[in-house]
Parts: structure tokens; C-alpha cells; sequence
């Protein structure tokens, strides 16, 4: 019966996630972003034709992951601004004491709305990404080698923001849990920005301020194994220097223990989330 309502309400939640009228402006910024990064791209090869091959990948895998950040902005927008309404809406107007008082499980609901929302951000970012990768590929000729492996990871970012968020909508208000949410993400990439500049200056406390940031939220050390999928195998050996610091470019993948991390640190928030909502009074 619980896996049952699982279901249930991952369906019901899919459904009325995509009649928001925050998926009509997400779709609206993206085809947006679609056309001028398409004209950016072909703009590539006639503006730095007497590039060489190396370079003109350089230029084309910085300018992918600058417009593929833009792509994960947006996506965080939407979906902490989803996770709020979808639970601590509910709460608010007291549709979720018609549905929970009902024999039904707060800890299945809460499962089944994250499973929908996981959902309905993985299949946006995926759809969304991959356009963008034809827009490039179209373009300048350029395809990432490892294109699955990054959108994967985009979508694994969105995940996790889309849990902190529904965590944050069982403590505060939907407009505040949106908030929050985005303003960590931000302030998590920021941190992850000081961190390579660490790496950079070789100074490890600054260095330390990035990775205890990653540990803590992981959106960043996801969005950096992205990039790192996205360029071309041969920048590393060509262009070293340029990775310094670069915000837009990643000198090495993420390991197994890491993304390990990343499912274990969902869970965690997950179990946190259910706690939160079984023991708030509605």
C-alpha cells in the first residue's frame, strides 16, 4: 500500500508540476538561451577563424560550460521554486490535512512528491542539455566526449537542490525555501570559485574553503564533474595553465566516491525531510 501511494503521488505531483506556470517561464528562458547561444557558437568560427584546431575547441568547450552554467542556473530556479509550493503550499492552505489525515503515511507523500519532482528536473535538464549539445554540435562541429556522463550529472545537481528545497518547505514558507535554496547554490559555486583560485595561488586554506563546500552541498562538485565531461580530452595536455583558477573549466572528473556521496547526502535529506514533516504540526 505504501509503495503503492508512493506512486501515486509521483504521478499526481509530475502532472501538476507541469501545469505551473514556472515551467511555461522555464521553457520561455531556455529557448532564449538556445538562440543566442547559437548565435554565439557560429559566430565562433568567423570571428577566430586563423585559430588553431586546440584553441578553437578551448574557445568552444569555455563558451559550452559558461551557456551550460546559464542552463543549470535556470533549472535551479525552477526547481527550488517548485520544491516550496508543492509541499509547504499544501501545508499552507490546509489541502495537506485533507490528504494526511487520511490513513496515509506523511513519509510516502513526501517520497512520492520528491520522486515526481526528481523526475519532472532530470527530464527537463536532460531534454534541455542535450538541445543544447545539438546547438553546438550544429554550430562549430564540437561534441563533448562525454556528453551523457555530464547531462547525468546536471540532472544529479538539480536532484539535489530540489531535496534541500523540499527540506527547507517542511521548516519554512515556499517563497523563503526558494530562496534559501537558490542563494546556496550560488553561495556554494562561489565558494567553489575561491577553491580553484586556491589551487591556483597553491594556498590550501583558501583551497579548503571549496572543498569543505562541495562536502556540504554538493551542487558544485556535480556541476565541476559536468564541465569536465563536457570539454575536449585534449585541453589538459595543451592548455594547463588555463585551468587555474578557470571557472569555466575543470581540470579532472569526479570520482566514484564522490558521486557516492552526493546519492548518501540526498538520502540523508530525504530521511530529514520525512522527520520534519511527520512531526510538524498541520
Amino acid at each position: 500500500m505504501t509503495l503503492r501511494t508512493v506512486w501515486i503521488f509521483a504521478g499526481l505531483t509530475l502532472r501538476e508540476a507541469s501545469r505551473r506556470r514556472v515551467v511555461r517561464s522555464l521553457a520561455g528562458l531556455m529557448l532564449v538561451l538556445l538562440a543566442v547561444s547559437a548565435f554565439g557558437f557560429s559566430r565562433i568560427d568567423a570571428e577566430f577563424s586563423g585559430l588553431t584546431t586546440g584553441e578553437a575547441y578551448l574557445a568552444t568547450s569555455t563558451v559550452l560550460n559558461l551557456v551550460m552554467f546559464g542552463l543549470s542556473l535556470i533549472a535551479a530556479l525552477g526547481t527550488a521554486f517548485l520544491a516550496g509550493p508543492i509541499l509547504a503550499g499544501e501545508i499552507e492552505s490546509g489541502m495537506a490535512l485533507a490528504i494526511l489525515a487520511r490513513p496515509i503515511r506523511r513519509s510516502a507523500v513526501l517520497v512520492g512528491k520528491w520522486l515526481g519532482l526528481a523526475g519532472f528536473g532530470s527530464g527537463f535538464v536532460a531534454a534541455a542539455g542535450l538541445a543544447q549539445l545539438l546547438v553546438v554540435w550544429a554550430t562549430t562541429g564540437y561534441w563533448p566526449p562525454s556528453p551523457f556522463v555530464g547531462l547525468a550529472l546536471l540532472a544529479g545537481q538539480t536532484v539535489v537542490l530540489l531535496t534541500l528545497g523540499l527540506l527547507l518547505s517542511t521548516l519554512i514558507s515556499p517563497m523563503a525555501s526558494g530562496i534559501v535554496a537558490v542563494g546556496l547554490f550560488g553561495a556554494t559555486w562561489i565558494a567553489g570559485v575561491v577553491g580553484g583560485l586556491g589551487v591556483a595561488l597553491e594556498n590550501e586554506a583558501v583551497e579548503r574553503v571549496g572543498t569543505v563546500s562541495r562536502v556540504l552541498l554538493p551542487t558544485d562538485g556535480l556541476w565541476r564533474g559536468a564541465m569536465n565531461a563536457f570539454q575536449s580530452p585534449g585541453l589538459l595536455s595543451q592548455f594547463t595553465e588555463a585551468f587555474e583558477g578557470h571557472p569555466f573549466l575543470s581540470a579532472s572528473g569526479l570520482t566514484a566516491a564522490y558521486v557516492l556521496w552526493a546519492v548518501v547526502w540526498v538520502a540523508l535529506m530525504l530521511a530529514l525531510s520525512a522527520m520534519s514533516l511527520v512531526r510538524r504540526d498541520l
